[in-house]
């Protein structure tokens, strides 16, 4: 059967994986051998191909720190890690799976030409004709990726003050850059289009689907807390201040505490691998680490400035014991910088 995206191929350094029925494979499983084996801890990126939906995944270190999604390789949005992999059956009849290495600068230019807008064409530019290109982006000192797209295949070329210093080609080629260039843009027999970006940031990184987790219980575990120290109107003033913050922190837009459902006391023995279970309704919010924590400080503060334990226990005491089976994981995700309150002195 034919799939989204059929054709698209990316840059790549190393096959590590070659494009294979994802029957063969198990995902969860590639993944989790990427983080452990050393020899996998590489930069690159895993493509997806499902029956109704291209998905990407990117890696730094063999952890998957990103993820992006198409329904047709041409428009892509972000997607949270947890969700995309949910995506994948986990026994899947259709689809391909493929997985390579790539430099960290090329994951950057391949993420930012996906989710940001490129850079508009003077209209005396005409894209097909490479001296007209090359020539603009000389004489304007063309800081930025040059993205030639020729039929399925995309082809990155990096420009500083306007001249090549580096290229990124779907296909090993061993003429100059330039040339390549050249001859990808000038061709006649396939399909060719040029966008341009300014110079991308580096890849933004996720926070990791088992801390979104650690958050999610943690609230919870607030809530129950709140109430059995016999403050009834926990789960109401909770809801109230994450709906209020939402405004500020979007992260809690997707970060819904349901109490009743949720275990009293977080283990570490039960934490995911990629977070929740695939079955799941609930959509992970799509945030960095320090950003993600934030939220969940400034909804921790706000939640405890209007409902104290009603037993009297110091709000002090009660958020080390809320935190204390976590805390390592909450401090170096930087929950700790923005309480209100100094903990574990």
């Amino acid at each position: 059967m034919s799939l989204p995206a059929g054709s698209i191929r990316f840059p790549r350094y190393r096959v590590l994986l070659p494009r294979t029925r994802l029957a063969y494979v198990h995902l969860r499983n590639l993944f989790t051998d990427a983080k452990r084996d050393r020899a996998a801890r590489v930069f690159g990126y895993v493509c997806v191909w499902l029956p109704d939906e291209f998905v990407l995944f990117y890696l730094q270190e063999g952890e998957v720190v990103n993820a992006a999604a198409s329904p047709d390789g041409q428009r892509f949005h972000a997607i949270a890690i947890a969700d995309a992999v949910a995506k994948v059956p986990r026994e899947a009849e259709y689809g391909e799976v493929c997985f390579h290495e790539a430099d960290d600068e090329l994951l950057a230019i391949m993420h930012a030409s996906q989710l940001r807008e490129p850079q508009a064409w003077p209209h005396d530019v005409h894209q097909d004709n490479p001296d007209s290109v090359l020539a603009h982006l000389h004489v304007t000192m063309f800081d930025g990726v040059l993205e030639i797209m020729q039929d399925e295949g995309r082809n990155y070329v990096v420009f500083r003050g306007g001249d090549i210093v580096r290229a990124h080609f779907c296909d090993d080629l061993v003429a100059p850059p330039e040339s390549q260039v050249r001859r990808l843009i000038g061709s006649t027999d396939s399909w060719v289009r040029v966008k341009r970006w300014p110079l991308p940031p580096p890849l933004p990184v996720q926070a990791a689907p088992a801390l979104v987790q650690a958050y999610r219980e943690l609230m919870a575990n607030a809530v129950r807390r709140l109430v059995s120290a016999g403050n009834d109107s926990a789960p109401q003033v909770a809801d109230q201040a994450r709906r209020h913050l939402a405004q500020r922190h979007p992260a809690l837009d997707r970060l819904p505490v349901a109490v009743e459902s949720a275990p009293v006391v977080p283990s570490a023995t039960t934490t995911l691998s990629f977070g929740r279970a695939p079955s799941s309704n609930v959509k992970d919010p799509i945030a960095e680490p320090r950003e993600l924590s934030a939220a969940v400080a400034a909804w921790l503060n706000e939640l405890l400035f209007h409902c104290h334990p009603a037993n009297g226990q110091p709000v002090e005491r009660f958020h080390e014991d809320l935190l204390r089976e976590r805390r390592h994981m909450f401090q170096g995700a930087g929950l700790f910088e923005t309480l209100h309150w100094k903990l574990f002195a």
